[in-house]
């Protein structure tokens, strides 16, 4: 029996959520630092439109997609457990390999289908540390912003869900399991939109705070934002994560400025 909407959109919205919790300062993580540069924060955006276009105008781009996914998924997965996640433990990372065999296994079930799911958060963890260690932050909260903006284009004119049914359908040989895409019940994730929310997390990892509060955000207004699931059929799941970081950003810096007004007064006084 498949599983009904609300806990499939529940189960999937707390997924993106707990990935926004999920990064941490990696060990050894500065060392890439030498690499930094502002062009780093074009890839959420060349990672949602450059995808889209190929599948709809280059042949075998899905089934590429797919087998790419199939290698890079349990290794990046992996990555997370033992190095960039917090509570990281590098024996942890053989979990990515249990995690792979009921994917595999179970892959038509709801345990085969959460497991392939966290695979892919996992492994947006480790790119969102990744990517935010050679970013600037200001240039990356703005990649992941317009990130959004592109996804919000490419669905209100129907340019993405053509290319996001292919490749949701498409699918490795041998029974392997599909990691391009997380199917949870009877509700679907595109990957960008795990990794978006991976990049929000680690992009806010210097202040525990802040990243458990972006968490949060971003499960409430996911869950409200699906209320239009009631009118649509297909919506853009970064818009949720890019609205908590504009809404962080701005409670930040009012509470920021409150507080530098109520140290003069006080100083004055």
């Amino acid at each position: 029996m498949a599983l009904p909407f609300l806990p499939s959109d529940a189960g999937l919205i707390g997924l993106q959520a707990a990935v926004v919790a999920a990064p941490r300062i990696a060990p050894g993580v500065e060392r890439l630092k030498r690499l930094t540069g502002r062009g780093w924060a074009l890839i959420p955006l060349a990672s949602i439109v450059i995808v889209v276009f190929a599948i709809r105008y280059v042949s075998d781009t899905a089934t590429g997609l797919t087998y790419l996914a199939l290698v890079a998924v349990p290794i990046l997965a992996a990555g997370a457990l033992g190095w960039a996640a917090r509570g990281a433990r590098p024996v942890a990372a053989l979990g990515a390999v249990v995690l792979f065999a009921i994917a595999w296994t179970w892959r038509t079930s709801l345990p085969g289908e959460a497991a392939a799911a966290i695979l892919a958060a996992l492994s947006c963890v480790t790119l969102g540390v990744l990517l935010a260690a050679v970013t600037p932050p200001v240039w990356l909260k703005l990649g992941i912003v317009l990130m959004a903006a592109a996804d919000t284009w490419l669905v209100v004119t129907d340019l993405l869900q053509a290319p996001n049914a292919t490749l949701v359908a498409a699918a490795p040989g041998g029974g392997l399991p599909q990691l391009q895409s997380e199917v949870f019940g009877s509700v679907s994730l595109g990957y960008g939109d795990l990794f978006v929310a991976a990049l929000l997390g680690a992009v806010l990892v210097a202040d525990r705070r802040r990243q458990r509060e972006a968490a949060l955000l971003t499960f409430v207004l996911a869950a409200a934002f699906d209320l239009l699931f009631l009118a649509v059929s297909e919506l853009p799941a970064t818009v949720p994560v890019a609205l908590a970081l504009l809404v962080e950003e701005c409670w930040h810096r009012y509470s920021s400025r409150r507080s530098r007004l109520s140290a003069e007064v006080a100083a004055t006084g």
